[in-house]
């Protein structure tokens, strides 16, 4: 079975692409068409005002990072600590399998926990400017 280790590189690109897609796809909405109503509701449940538009562009601009590879680690972090508050803020309450219940974003979650230990992986930019890309590589000394 060690011809899979040879496609860890393309299961971190497709782990990275799938969250990205799916935070740039979800920040989107947010931040282009109900940014200020996003940011009121963060507001109704006692945070404060800012950390709305900061949840919606940490989902636009996370999602882009993630699928370009770039600053992966750190767009991960804020993803993974998004998605935390949005369990315990918003989906908790509904159980883990009820409507509004916390497993998507719990598997959004986990998905940005995975990246922040594995890196973007070497199909990134993160691997090509040479910034800690994680996912297997090893260096080689002598």
């Amino acid at each position: 079975m060690r011809f899979l280790d040879r496609l860890q590189p393309l299961a971190l690109l497709a782990l990275r692409l799938t969250l990205g897609i799916i935070m740039l796809a979800h920040g989107s909405i947010k931040v282009h068409r109900h940014m200020h109503e996003f940011a009121s509701y963060i507001a109704s449940m006692g945070l404060p005002l800012w950390l709305g538009y900061a949840s919606a562009f940490t989902e636009f601009v996370g999602g882009i990072l993630l699928i370009t590879g770039t600053f992966t680690r750190l767009a991960a972090f804020a993803v993974f600590l998004n998605m935390c508050v949005a369990i315990g803020k918003v989906h908790w309450q509904h159980g883990l399998l009820g409507a509004g219940g916390y497993e998507f974003a719990l598997s959004l979650c986990m998905m940005a926990f995975a990246l922040i230990f594995f890196g973007a992986g070497p199909i990134s930019i993160d691997a090509i400017r040479g910034g800690g890309t994680g996912g297997g590589r090893r260096s080689k000394s002598k």
